[in-house]
């Protein structure tokens, strides 16, 4: 990346340029040999994401503008993570030559796009392009977008809803799976001799924020493979340490319990690795699959329309979903009656303050206009 054109696109102070580009010339250190940074960011450095996506700021207008919509019919679209991106559209066309016109506009920035890490496919169907056999769908952040052809009763719709005749499925990419998969029995292979009870807090690490990445797409079929690959790397972690174990000596790393999960509910195990003071490894498929809404384009949790965050799914956005439910039933402020409108600034109040032993539950909640919050809160302290 060239360091002149990225700080010709940062307007900030001259102080703060100054340190941007003395942290950009600082130099690395590589065994003990420094070598000055001429060009480039640091690889996994903490404001590099930041950087690559100041200096690439502008190529979603350069495709747009060759090919903007045709009323409500998009041409290309270009979706961007940093420096990772990925141009979509209909026509192999318009996709070639905004590759060529993408090659063209990286120059001054420095940049070039990989010919290893770059492939043109269809989503739906194998293609025979540049002498390769390249198959549907593609890979982006770890996830792999592809459409599957399905009969008339589980296809997609259009926004006229006519069926398409195929649905697009999000999952975890293969090349993500194998590279947890590696991480996981590295571990293990790192506690040969370690108490289980420190393998399995350091798997559950592991395994709980790979399993929460993936929980909002179609990974329920992927978490149980892991699982059972888990599970299959830890009966060798036993015999390993029991010799030829049989099923008492197993009993001692692998027990049955019942299992509280996240969202509530119980589920009984029987072949739970756990130690005997009941500590357990969690599972890939114990997190659960949860999709996310689209939020509408201008719609703000500070707009006033409790009703539409209150049926958004998920408990992401948890006070807006709690005044729609209190709407429901108590629209009107306790301490000054008036009733709420939209434009209202409301605040969720515990009736029995929890510093005198109030739960956080439904039915210690009320609404009170923001005013009336304060002034209650001020009373609570005195007393």
């Amino acid at each position: 990346m060239n360091h002149d054109y990225l700080l010709s696109k940062i307007h900030c102070s001259s102080s703060l340029k100054k340190d941007l580009k003395q942290w950009l010339k600082s130099g690395v250190l590589d065994n003990d040999v420094f070598e000055d940074t001429e060009a480039g960011t640091p690889q996994g450095g903490v404001i590099s994401p930041i950087l690559a996506k100041i200096a690439l700021l502008g190529i979603e207008r350069l495709v747009k503008g060759m090919y903007p919509n045709k009323g409500t019919a998009t041409q290309v679209n270009l979706i961007r993570y940093a420096d990772d991106f990925v141009v979509i559209s209909k026509d192999l066309g318009i996709i070639e030559q905004c590759k060529t016109a993408i090659s063209e506009w990286l120059k001054p920035v420095g940049l070039e796009i990989k010919p290893e890490k770059t492939r043109i496919c269809h989503t739906l169907k194998t293609i025979e392009y540049g002498g390769k056999t390249e198959n549907p769908g593609f890979d982006f952040l770890g996830f792999n977008i592809r459409q599957y052809p399905v009969g008339k009763h589980k296809t997609g719709k259009s926004t006229n809803g006519k069926p398409l005749g195929f649905k697009t499925l999000i999952k975890p990419s293969n090349k993500a799976v194998k590279a947890n998969t590696e991480v996981i029995k590295g571990v293990i292979e790192q506690h040969k001799t370690a108490p289980q009870s420190a393998l399995i807090n350091k798997l559950n690490l592991i395994i709980r924020g790979w399993s929460n990445y993936y929980s909002a797409v179609v990974s329920s079929e992927t978490f149980n493979k892991l699982d059972k690959t888990v599970w299959q790397i830890l009966r060798a972690w036993t015999v390993s340490r029991c010799n030829k174990a049989n099923y008492e000596k197993l009993r001692n790393y692998f027990r049955s319990g019942i299992v509280k999960l996240s969202n509530g509910k119980e589920r009984h195990e029987t072949w739970l690795f756990q130690t005997k003071d009941g500590l357990h490894l969690y599972k890939h498929n114990w997190t659960p699959i949860v999709r996310h809404t689209l939020i509408r384009p201008k719609a703000t949790p500070y707009d006033g329309n409790w009703t539409y965050w209150a049926t958004r799914k998920g408990q992401a956005i948890d006070t807006p979903t709690r005044v729609a439910k209190l709407l429901k039933k108590k629209g009107r402020c306790t301490w000054c009656g008036q009733y709420f409108t939209p434009s209202d600034l409301i605040e969720v109040d515990h009736v029995v303050p929890r510093s005198q032993g109030g739960k956080d539950e439904y039915k210690n909640l009320q609404l009170l206009h923001r005013h009336c919050h304060d002034d209650k809160t001020a009373l609570d302290e005195e007393m």
